[in-house]
């Protein structure tokens, strides 16, 4: 029997501000993924885990400088995607990389990266996806080790492979985010991917050339410590996930643990940001 999810379809005026607001305070309180639309966003959760009351106490709802109301449908897994198949248009990032599902046409670009999300969050299209799909055609991760921790739907890991790593590992906390990361780099003719379902635990002693976490801010600090014990010497760490606001209690615990800040990228008020060991 297919699970069932609930969908929030939140409507918020003005809506380019709030719907960034939104999509932070969704990921805080256990949404998996979202379709932005021209009004707000559609957020999805698993109906066990919704919580209505703690939905209604974010902080938008009671922010005099937004107008926002919101409509609950409950769905199966399986509507869910053919939802997001009707909305869901293919990517370019800087003329190298393209995200795309399988009917799209094939592009040109360098990297083609074919994806299903299912209720998996990381179709490139958010800012953070972005952006660190940015960086990483930056990198040189050529014959290095990679983690791709909160991998979602495993397309910044199958990005590392096409542009070189030798040995790339996938974590997500979330089931079906395991799951579909399995499937996608199946789906890409991956090779060196292997895909775990799990926290930071799963990190004890394992180590790596290039770490990217792409999750909200206080997973990040708390884990930031975890991921610098398994940073090799002169390793990169790529964060994302939170706003510029952020970047300074980001970047004092980063630099504490006696990484060097290098740079950020900025979208929509949502950062990117790169430290080497």
């Amino acid at each position: 029997m297919s699970e069932l999810y609930i969908e929030v379809a939140l409507e918020v005026d003005p809506v380019e501000a709030g719907r960034d607001i939104l999509i932070a305070e969704l990921g805080e309180l256990g949404f998996e993924s979202f379709v932005e639309t021209d009004t707000g966003v559609k957020a999805y959760i698993v109906k066990e885990a919704f919580d209505q009351d703690a939905l209604e106490n974010m902080y938008l709802f009671s922010n005099p400088a937004f107008r926002i109301q919101y409509s609950l449908t409950e769905i199966a897994q399986e509507n869910w995607n053919e939802a997001w198949e009707k909305s869901f248009d293919p990517i370019t990032v800087n003329g190298l990389c393209t995200v795309r599902a399988p009917f799209h046409k094939k592009p040109e670009t360098r990297f083609d990266i074919v994806i299903e999300p299912k209720m998996s969050f990381g179709t490139g299209h958010h800012e953070t996806t972005h952006m660190m799909i940015e960086l990483l055609l930056e990198e040189d991760l050529s014959g290095k080790r990679v983690l791709d921790m909160g991998c979602g739907t495993g397309i910044l890991a199958i990005l590392a492979e096409m542009r070189g790593a030798k040995e790339v590992d996938a974590i997500d906390i979330d089931n079906w985010c395991y799951l579909n990361s399995i499937e996608n780099a199946e789906r890409n003719n991956c090779q060196n991917i292997s895909v775990y379902e799990g926290d930071a635990a799963l990190l004890d002693g394992k180590t790596y050339d290039v770490i990217i976490a792409n999750i909200n801010r206080n997973i990040l600090l708390r884990d930031i410590p975890v991921y610098v014990r398994s940073l090799n010497e002169n390793g990169v760490l790529l964060l994302s996930g939170f706003y510029k606001d952020d970047i300074p209690g980001i970047r004092e615990l980063c630099e504490r643990h006696s990484l060097k800040y290098v740079q950020n990228l900025e979208k929509n008020h949502w950062v990117a940001v790169k430290f080497i060991n």
